[in-house]
């Protein structure tokens, strides 16, 4: 996890103070951009703990297409709370953008058409899925972050298809976000290469603005500054990457993931093993809402 090292010492080197709805100031950097080879390992950050059912629970909610958060908060997961209404709806949930994006010709399910196109046209270059919608997105107290991702098909030197995806993030909070964005799209790289029959290959990423949360010069906000714990944080050494192991359940389908939706916890789990994770301890970071 190199690479995330490299993007925090990049913006906490050469971001500039830019101010934002938060009302909490940040170091800010225009046009980031990284890949990671999962190859090397699930690149689930090590210098400090990241909390794996978070991740798992998140993207099957994503990819459920339930715009309620009431599966998350069923397992204790509530960082989704502060942006629900009263119902528990979140108007701008990606999940639901992906699997019913408005059209004129009704609602369409981005991510049946995009594995259905990858077994008939793995080298298609129109592999994209979006959760903006600009009617949503100008009405939204926060409109998607990570707001497209596209997956393509490379051919490796023995010839295999291996699968790539590139995602691309219009707003990007480096301490928190960040370690569960890169986690969250390779456990949806892994999932789509299973389902499509290939190997998960590069994840991309571009950043358009990467920031970090930082005290005001007069020194205050300092609750919300996240440089102190970046810079704590980029002194540990990573250690190795963990593995990650996904059931016969899990990789036969996207259904036969969405299945394990209604087990309890620890089942939900089994089926998405982490071996070898073996991290530093966490850092809290307070998050700028």
């Amino acid at each position: 996890m190199r690479a995330y090292h490299e993007v925090v010492r990049r913006v906490l080197e050469t971001g500039t103070r830019r101010p934002n709805r938060t009302g909490v100031d940040t170091l800010a950097v225009f046009n980031l951009n990284y890949e990671i080879r999962l190859a090397r390992g699930f690149p689930l950050l090590t210098t400090k703990r990241i909390a794996w059912k978070n991740i798992v629970l998140e993207n099957l909610w994503f990819l459920s297409g339930e715009p309620t958060i009431g599966l998350l908060q069923k397992h204790g997961c509530r960082f989704w709370d502060p942006w629900a209404n009263d119902e528990g709806r979140v108007p701008s949930a990606y999940g639901h953008l992906w699997r019913h994006h408005p059209g004129s010709a009704g609602a369409r399910d981005q991510i049946r058409w995009v594995l259905e196109e990858l077994r008939r046209n793995p080298m298609s270059r129109r592999l994209v899925v979006s959760a903006w919608s600009p009617e949503n997105a100008e009405n939204s107290e926060l409109p998607p972050c990570h707001f497209a991702f596209v997956l393509n098909v490379q051919r490796n030197r023995r010839g295999e298809p291996v699968l790539n995806l590139h995602l691309t993030q219009r707003s990007c909070d480096i301490a928190l976000g960040l370690p569960y964005n890169i986690a969250g799209y390779a456990l949806l790289l892994h999932l789509f290469a299973a389902w499509s029959g290939m190997r998960p290959g590069v994840f991309g990423h571009s950043l358009v603005d990467a920031h970090i949360y930082t005290r005001k010069p007069d020194g205050s906000g300092a609750k919300y500054d996240h440089v102190p714990g970046l810079m704590r944080q980029v002194a540990r050494e990573p250690r190795p990457l963990p593995r990650l192991v996904l059931s016969d359940t899990v990789r036969s389908s996207l259904d036969g993931a969405l299945s394990l939706l209604d087990r309890d916890l620890a089942e939900i789990l089994s089926h998405f093993r982490i071996e070898g994770y073996d991290p530093h301890p966490a850092i809290r970071f307070a998050v700028a809402v």
